[in-house]
Order: structure tokens, then C-alpha cells, then sequence
């Protein structure tokens, strides 16, 4: 079996060479079933523009997808009127066919839908792979689409006897790339799907141990498939892992090791992977293992605690020969580039080592949300494996990775000596992609602001004093069509009335990319070697903000631990006597704050003003911590922050539940039109974040569902109170309330079938854990929650919000309510909009 390696996506970002060689043709990629393959490809359909809008916040319209639930919609035909979308257009579906190809290509797909049909002979099972769109319907079935055109996506479907329906959601990218679809038949019921693996990069001759790597399951049967395991074979030598269970009619990316102790010389391997159950064999596959020397660059995998799914990193190895401890450079790639692609760009270092994280995906969520944290977790590897010295860690990034720099950089002041952003934009309010730009809050209705609150942390402009913690270093090419040198200039001049130490070059007559010296600049590594991170007792004047004290919370010797306000910005500025026994200063939004009093001995008696509050404090040893509360404007000395207080663990917003290697749990009771839609849901929500995240999660009944069983775990609920048995056991205590027919909010409540629900709520047996609920009231709320715009990088989402299924024609107007609960978790204590 012939594979291809990963390979980077060239699409208006950082262009850099493939891995390895050609692409094959997808019939050689991806099954080995003894009959030939029958495929069936879409050629011509209909399509219907400016029906939808969706972006980088909780809020959408989708005027199609609104009647699409109601059921109005009636078979498309070519000029019959469709709908009349809010600027009063009539939509009128249109014929489309594929170009030369073979891809559906039209700016209606921009915000339009596409309708295709197959005609079955019968009722059967088959495997649809379209790429380019957005998300797709099949026969009213919400699955995850392949938006960035990867090609990799191939999804298990049952086709009725009669006609089949697929309603196809396009976005920027359909309209640009185009949108391929076909159905493939007679393929085995379970099958390795090898197109997007995850892989190490074998050191020849050194790596002995087993190594870990990750492939799709694909499971074209009604059953929940569990008791798997692949067992590869490499050189000879073999390894086995059990692999998590996979969803009916679904896919998932799960783990396999290797052993790569017969590798002796650098080159390409055979690798034969078999998916066993019990003493049979579903299916067998080979890959190819790339194995290199000690001094090339090459990729590590490790399991990501966000989700338990094999993620990976790359490194350019310090160059022999250099410093005895190393520095360490995180690089951040740009939109479409992988990793190792990311770390070959670079020539080795005698001063250090160089690391690139992948954000999840080539594109993933643009380093914020989770894509901040495979950043964080990559970090954190690299700093136990290479032992660097903790004073010379420095950030750089390309592109998309230019602005992963900014934002990394503004949001961890003093985690590096330095930043150096190349050819990158400051906010995805400013630059967007796919999923469009963080909105503008002006003229937005005052609900609507409010959500928007939520996507604060990702604003770098409110930031940006925090960049006086280190050196800037700005690098972009003049003539830079992709990401306009404007946002370089725009950068520093916001720096230039602060920022001390920052320099600012503009390389003549460079595009978006101009070879290896887009990134690997000596200018930039030589103004790294000036820099190095202070020790936190020399660091004695302070100014940082933070938006959300559980994404960023400290900066040297200072931490804020609660809000006043959720998720608006806080602020402390501060001034530390030489001799580190008086503290003074302001902080603005903060009502729990510490001071990290190292350095001093016990005993020591500290002076500190804050907001005009005065605080003597004595040492009880030569590390301590205090921590101040604010009552009313008054600060005093207080207790550290309990569990079940808002702050740096937990803080809100559902994003936060979507960690901790959390667990989807749908529904399995209520009407049969309410079951299917909790597991399709539940499955959709999988799929979309197997493709955005490289993710993997558990996808289980709520009959299945124990705390106990899944202690520590972020948990997905999907349903009711009446739906789903899981919600009762996390959510007793809970202020919001959704049921069959009424959603509930402290005294308030609203009734109606069509009312849908998206709330977080902390799990009361976890220290870090968090539940979010994703329903309604009825069948047409729940439909209504299906849009998980929550995987869009930046998009703001409340603790809470309530809202008619009509959100998606009239927008902001149709919530109910929406808010953040206080500190103690309460609504009276938090921050709400209620509408009538």
C-alpha cells in the first residue's frame, strides 16, 4: 500500500516545501477491500446563496438551516423560490455543475448551500467524502465537513431506498477552492483510513523505546465498536495498543505504537498497521516512517491532556558542538504549515534548540483556545527534554504564527525574553480567515456585547503594556500581499510610546514569504542573544492586564485570581522597593490578588499600599505567598481562592468544559426524533473536533456515565434534564435549568418547545473539571444548538445562554437571557441581560 506523508497546504499563507514527494491518487490511499471500488460522483446540483452567517462568536443566522428544522423546506428546484433572507432578497436555488475539476465552484457557496441527491437502489451503507464545505446535511443529519479542502475526510453514511439528501454548507473557502463530492461503495464495514496520520520522525540508531503515532478508525456499522487494537510491524519488530472505542457510523483518530529499535540508518519505512478484534483481523495498511540522523530535524508525539488524542511537535536540534545548556525558541507555524515543515526552515542553532507546536491542525484555532494550549503543553515538554537554561526561552511565529507570537506574547508576559513576530497581524478582530473576524462590538445590541466580552483575552491592543515585560523584535516584508506590512507599522506605533526595548525591521521587496529568511532572520536570533528573562525579585515595577485570570494569571511575582467582573479586563500596576519590603500601587477589575514574597526572610515585616488600602504583613518563611481579597474598596489579607470560587482554574464560558480529556454524553431518552438528534449531535461535535483539533474524544450514552467512572473529566451533555440521566448527576445545584418545554434561570423562566441552551457549570466532585449542557426544551431548541461555533479560535461564548430557536433569523433579539455567574458561581452575584 502506497502512503503519502502529510504535506503543507499552499493557500495565501507560509509556503514551504512538502515532506516527502507527490501526492498519489486517493484510490491508491485509502482501502484495500477485495472489491473494486464503485464510486458515485456528484456532478451537477443546486445552490442557494446568502442564506447563512456564521463567525467567530456564539451568535449565527442561518435562514436555511431555521426552515430546514421547521420542515418548510420543499424539494429544491432549479428558479423555485427558496426563502426571503433579512435584507428582504428572495433566494432562489439555481444549477450548478463542476468545473474541468470536477469541483462545484461559485461565490454563492461563500454563504449559500448546496443541494445534491442520490438516487439508492436500496437501503445501504456508504462512505461520503466531500471537501471544501463547511458541514454537511445528510438526510437531515448534521456531519463534519472538511472547510480547508485537506481531502482527508471520510465520512460512514446510511442511504435510505429512494432518494438521499445532502445539503451542503459552503463558506469563503468553497467559493475560492471549490467543493468536490462522492459517495464510495462496497467498503469494509471497519477499516484504517491512513490519509491523516499522526507520526513520529524516527532518530535512527538512538530512539529504542517505543514510540506512539495515530491513524482513523473508520466504523461503517450501527454498533459502538470497542475491544480493538492495532498492532504494527516495523523492520521486524512488533508493537500493540488497545485504541479507544469508535461511535457508531463515525470515525475517530486513535493511538498505535511502534518500535523503532531495528531502525539503524536514516530513510523511508514500511510500516504495516492491523486492526484486530479479538482473533480477526478488520483491516491491514501500510505507512511510511521517515527515520533521519541525530542532526536533522524531526517530530515527537505526546498525549495531549486536553483531550487524551496523540498530538505532535517538531525540533531543530541545537547544532553540535554549542552551548552546554541551550536556549529554547518556540516557533509557531502559519495557517495551511505543519510543524516539522515549520522546523525545517530554520538552520540549526549552536545557542539552542528550536521547537514547533502545531496548534492542533495546519490551521487549527490560530493559537488561541486550544491551540494556546498545545503551545503551553508543547513548551512544557520541550523545557523537561532539553533542560534549557529558564532564563533564555524566546517566541517567534510566521503568518498566522506572526499573530500566535503577538498573542502568546501579550498574554504571558515574562515567560519570554523575547518575541519576535514575522510577517504577522495583531487580532483576529483586524485579520480574520475562514471563520471571518472577531465582530466589532460598536452599534451591537447590548446582549450581543456582552457575549462579546468573552472574546476579550483576544484582543492584544488591551494587552499590550504587558510587552514591556521582554524584547519585541518585528519582522515583516514591504511588500507583504497576504498579511499587509500595515499591521507591522500599526504594531509599532502602539509600542512606540511604551515599549523601550523593541526593534522593527522591514525586509526590501519581501512578499508574504522570501525563503528561509522569512523566519530564520540572524538579525532576530543575534537581538535574542541580548535578552534574557530577570529574576522575579529584580523585577520591581509591574504592569499587567489579563481578560481571564484562568488563561493568563501571573506575571513574575504578581497574580491576579478573581475578577470583579468576568472576563472584562483587570489591570494592577505596582512599584517595589529596592529592598522588597514595600509594595504600592492600583489594579483595576481584581477583587483576589497575591504577591509572591520569595527572597525575604522570616520575619520580615512588608509594607503594602494598594488602592489606597494600607497592609502590614510579617513573613512566616522564606517563600511565602499573601493574598489579598477586596471588601467593597477596602483590601485586606485573605485565604488563597477555594474551589468553588471562580479563578484561575475554572472561570467560565463552555469553552472551558471542552478540556481535561473530556467526554461527550448524549441523551437517550425522550421522543425518537430527540434521541437521534443527541447522538448526531454529540457524533457531529466529534467529528468537528477530530478535523479542526486532530482531537479525539469519548463519545458515550448517558446510560454509560458515572462521576466516578470519568472523575476529573470535562463532560459534554446534550439533551435535558428530561433526556439525558447524566445532567441530574452533575447539575443538581445549578442555576440554569433546561426541561422538556421550559428552560429556567434563577426565578425566570421560559417557556416553549423552540428554546435552546448552551451553559457551563463546575462539576462539584473536581478541583478543575467543568459540565457544559448543549440543548433545548424540545426538538426545534435542540436543532437550534446544533451550530458549534465554540471550535472557532476567539469566539466569545457567555457562562450562559438562553435563546429561541429564531436566533437564527433574528439574531441577538431572540435571546432570552445570556450572562456570567459571580465568584461564588451565583446569578445574583454574576452579570446577566435578560430580554422579554
Amino acid at each position: 500500500m502506497i502512503h503519502t506523508a502529510k504535506y503543507t497546504l499552499k493557500s495565501g499563507a507560509q509556503k514551504l516545501k512538502n515532506v516527502f514527494g507527490l501526492s498519489i491518487p486517493l484510490s491508491l490511499l485509502l482501502f484495500s477491500a477485495a472489491t473494486a471500488q464503485q464510486n458515485y460522483n456528484f456532478t451537477t446540483g443546486l445552490v442557494a446563496p446568502s442564506v447563512h452567517r456564521y463567525g467567530r462568536e456564539a451568535l449565527y443566522k442561518d435562514f436555511f438551516a431555521l426552515n430546514y428544522y421547521k420542515g418548510s423546506i420543499k424539494a429544491p428546484l432549479e428558479n423555485a423560490n427558496l426563502l426571503t433572507n433579512d435584507k428582504g432578497e428572495n433566494i432562489s436555488w439555481r444549477s450548478l455543475a463542476v468545473n474541468t475539476d470536477k469541483k462545484f465552484k461559485d461565490k454563492a457557496l461563500s454563504n449559500g448551500y448546496l443541494y445534491l441527491t442520490y438516487q439508492s437502489d436500496k437501503e445501504q451503507k456508504a462512505i461520503l467524502h466531500v471537501s471544501g464545505n463547511n458541514m454537511v446535511y445528510v438526510n437531515g443529519e448534521p456531519r463534519a465537513g472538511d472547510l480547508y479542502a485537506y481531502g482527508y475526510l471520510y465520512l460512514p453514511v446510511q442511504l435510505k431506498k429512494g432518494l438521499n439528501e445532502f445539503y451542503v454548507r459552503g463558506s469563503s473557502f468553497s467559493s475560492e477552492e471549490g467543493i468536490a463530492a462522492e459517495l464510495l461503495f462496497d467498503q469494509k464495514s471497519t477499516f484504517l483510513n491512513i490519509k491523516d496520520p499522526t507520526l513520529p520522525i524516527i532518530i535512527a540508531g538512538r530512539d529504542k523505546n517505543q514510540l506512539s503515532g495515530a491513524v482513523v478508525i473508520v466504523n461503517n456499522t450501527d454498533k459502538t465498536l470497542s475491544g480493538l487494537k492495532i498492532s504494527s510491524k516495523l523492520e521486524g519488530k512488533t508493537a500493540n495498543l488497545n485504541v479507544p472505542s469508535i461511535p457508531a457510523m463515525s470515525v475517530r483518530k486513535v493511538p498505535f505504537n511502534i518500535d523503532p529499535s531495528a531502525i539503524s540508518a536514516k530513510g523511508m519505512y514500511d510500516c504495516s498497521l492491523s486492526l484486530v478484534k479479538g482473533s480477526s483481523t478488520l483491516d491491514v495498511q501500510n505507512i511510511r516512517i521517515e527515520a533521519v540522523s541525530e542532526t536533522e530535524d524531526y517530530s515527537r508525539t505526546f498525549v495531549s491532556n486536553v483531550d487524551g488524542s496523540t498530538q505532535y511537535f517538531s525540533v531543530s536540534p541545537q547544532k553540535q558542538g554549542g552551548k552546554a545548556t541551550p536556549d529554547l525558541f518556540l516557533s509557531v507555524h502559519g495557517a495551511g504549515v505543519e510543524a516539522i515543515n515549520q522546523a525545517r526552515a530554520y538552520k540549526s542553532k549552536e545557542e539552542g534548540v528550536l521547537v514547533a507546536a502545531t496548534n492542533r491542525r495546519p490551521r487549527g484555532f490560530n493559537w488561541e483556545d486550544w491551540g494556546r494550549i498545545d503551545a503551553l503543553e508543547v513548551l512544557g515538554i520541550a523545557k523537561k527534554e532539553f533542560k534549557p537554561d529558564p532564563k533564555r526561552i524566546y517566541l517567534t511565529g510566521h503568518s498566522m504564527g506572526g499573530h500566535g507570537t503577538w498573542y502568546l506574547g501579550a498574554t504571558y508576559p515574562g515567560m519570554w525574553a523575547a518575541i519576535a513576530p514575522c510577517a504577522g497581524y495583531p487580532t483576529l478582530a483586524g485579520y480574520g480567515s475562514a471563520d471571518g473576524k472577531i465582530p466589532d462590538i460598536s452599534g451591537k445590541p447590548a446582549v450581543e456585547k456582552l457575549i462579546l466580552q468573552a472574546s476579550n483575552q483576544s484582543d492584544v491592543f488591551q494587552l499590550a503594556k504587558n510587552y514591556k515585560a521582554g524584547g519585541v523584535y518585528v519582522h515583516h516584508g514591504d511588500s507583504d500581499e497576504v498579511v499587509t506590512v500595515n499591521f507591522a507599522r500599526q504594531m509599532h506605533q502602539v509600542l512606540a510610546g511604551f515599549q523601550k526595548d523593541m526593534s522593527y525591521y522591514e525586509y526590501p521587496g519581501g512578499s508574504h514569504w522570501f525563503g528561509d529568511e522569512s523566519v530564520d532572520w540572524a538579525p532576530l536570533f543575534d537581538y535574542f542573544k541580548w535578552h534574557t528573562i530577570p529574576a522575579d525579585t529584580a523585577v520591581k515595577d509591574v504592569d499587567f492586564t489579563t481578560a481571564n485570570p484562568a488563561i493568563s494569571s501571573s506575571f513574575h511575582w504578581v497574580s491576579i485570581l478573581q475578577q470583579q467582573e468576568s472576563l472584562k479586563y483587570s489591570r494592577i500596576r505596582l512599584s517595589r522597593s529596592d529592598d522588597l519590603k514595600t509594595i504600592s500601587g492600583t489594579t483595576e477589575n481584581a477583587s483576589v490578588v497575591s504577591f509572591d514574597l520569595s527572597g525575604l526572610s522570616a520575619g520580615t515585616p512588608v509594607k503594602i499600599a494598594l488602592d489606597g488600602s494600607e497592609i502590614k504583613y510579617s513573613t512566616k518563611s522564606g517563600s511565602d505567598k499573601v493574598f489579598l481579597r477586596r471588601n467593597n474598596s477596602q483590601w485586606t489579607i485573605g485565604n488563597a481562592l477555594s474551589d468553588s470560587e471562580k479563578g484561575t482554574l475554572r472561570n467560565g464560558t463552555i469553552k472551558e468544559a471542552f478540556n481535561n480529556r473530556m467526554v461527550f454524553v448524549y441523551g437517550t431518552s425522550g421522543s425518537a426524533a430527540e434521541k437521534a438528534w443527541a447522538y448526531n449531535k454529540a457524533r457531529y461535535d466529534a467529528e468537528s473536533w477530530y478535523y479542526r483539533g486532530n482531537g479525539s474524544v469519548d463519545v458515550i450514552a448517558d446510560k454509560e456515565f458515572s462521576p466516578a467512572r470519568y472523575a476529573d473529566r470535562g463532560v459534554i451533555i446534550y439533551g435535558n434534564a428530561s433526556t439525558n440521566s447524566a445532567y441530574n448527576k452533575l447539575l443538581k445545584n445549578c442555576p440554569v435549568k433546561v426541561d422538556k418545554g421550559v428552560v429556567t434561570a434563577g426565578n425566570q423562566k421560559y417557556r416553549g418547545d423552540d428554546l435552546a441552551a448552551y451553559f457551563v457549570w463546575p462539576r462539584s466532585d473536581s478541583k478543575k473539571a467543568s459540565v457544559a449542557v448543549i440543548g433545548g426544551s424540545g426538538l426545534l431548541g435542540m436543532k437550534a444548538a446544533d451550530a458549534n461555533q465554540y471550535f472557532a479560535g476567539g469566539s466569545g461564548f457567555a457562562d450562559y445562554m438562553i435563546f429561541k430557536a429564531d436566533l437564527l433569523e433574528k439574531g441577538a433579539s431572540a435571546i432570552k437571557q445570556a450572562g456570567y455567574y459571580g465568584n461564588d458561581w451565583s446569578l445574583e452575584k454574576g452579570q446577566k441581560i435578560s430580554q422579554d
